[in-house]
């Protein structure tokens, strides 16, 4: 799995240089990090979207909502923006983990920040980021593990 991450990363490293800004409406793909997710985003204006995620993991699944604010955009790479923004969870445990965690499910709070690279002449979307959360019924407590590298197809 790292070296699957670092593979990733280092690609995604190399060809950004290389292509500048398109925008998209729409994406759907996978997210790596944390657990594997399908991931989809839907902007709702130039800077504002929403994103949804279906996560598994080693512990369970998990489902995660979240606004994003696309707050600045790099002018010497077009295509390349910040963002961040707040988000909810719930998550539900293996049945080996419901006695360690004592609980069936999870709710909680996300916040979100990354950076987003569109690619020009492609209809891909790539993402890095880092989704740490709170959760406040379940297994109470800070998670900093989620997060990860999104690849999707835009539209």
């Amino acid at each position: 799995m790292k070296k699957t991450a670092a593979t990733i990363i280092i690609a995604f490293a190399l060809i950004s240089g290389a292509m500048a800004q398109s925008t998209y409406n729409r994406a759907i793909g996978l997210k790596a990090g944390g657990g594997i997710s399908i991931t989809y985003k839907k902007f709702l204006s130039a800077n504002n979207n929403l994103e949804a995620q279906t996560t598994l993991w080693n512990k369970g699944f998990r489902v995660s909502g979240l606004y994003e604010f696309n707050f600045y955009h790099f002018s010497k790479v077009q295509g390349l923006s910040i963002f961040a923004g707040p988000g909810a969870h719930i998550g539900f445990w293996k049945s080996q983990y419901q006695k360690d965690y004592n609980s069936k499910a999870e709710f909680g709070v996300d916040g979100i920040i990354g950076l987003d690279y569109k690619f020009k002449d492609l209809p891909v979307n790539a993402s890095l980021d880092w989704q740490p959360a709170v959760t406040v019924v379940g297994d109470a407590g800070f998670s900093p593990s989620f997060g990860g590298i999104a690849v999707r197809y835009t539209f």
